[in-house]
């Protein structure tokens, strides 16, 4: 079972200082199901429609006009997910996203940029709006083994 959850962490106090569940990309399954929740493709390649795994900075803030119309450009640290902002990969919301805990059932699948629900969103967007250094990783995980 693959752990779709996003961690707000804190490096300079070493702790967890909240959690959200996040989507992944459904490679060639269907968009918006939750097909590939046991073994979750991930790619770098153009038009893969998966998450790539790596370290991304957490950059420009835009407006788009679907969700709560803001979104955050990820810029790649790894050849891993070098092609991110090719790729328009951005952390959004989507309304499809739950707020609470999904197990076993998983998250429904978008086309490869991390999602949290609409609320998520609105706390996480206030938080990066005070902080600008901040580092999203990307990790493939079974279980709690990272």
């Amino acid at each position: 079972m693959i752990f779709e959850q996003f961690f707000l962490y804190d490096f300079k106090e070493n702790k967890i200082l909240k959690s959200y569940i996040v989507s992944h990309g459904c490679g060639d399954n269907q968009w918006g199901r939750i097909s590939s929740k046991q073994d979750v493709p991930v790619s770098n390649g153009f038009d893969s429609h998966c998450s790539s795994v790596g370290k991304y900075v957490i950059s420009d803030r835009g407006v788009i006009q679907w969700r709560i119309k803001v979104n955050y450009l990820l810029r790649a640290k790894k050849k891993t997910n070098s092609n991110a902002v090719n790729r328009a990969i951005v952390l959004h919301s989507w309304e499809a996203i739950p707020n609470d805990e999904v197990y076993p059932e998983g998250t429904p699948e978008g086309w490869g940029c991390p999602a949290v629900c609409n609320e998520s969103m609105t706390e996480i967007d206030k938080i990066l709006k005070q902080n600008k250094n901040v580092l999203m990783w990307i990790v493939k995980s079974d279980g709690f083994s990272l």
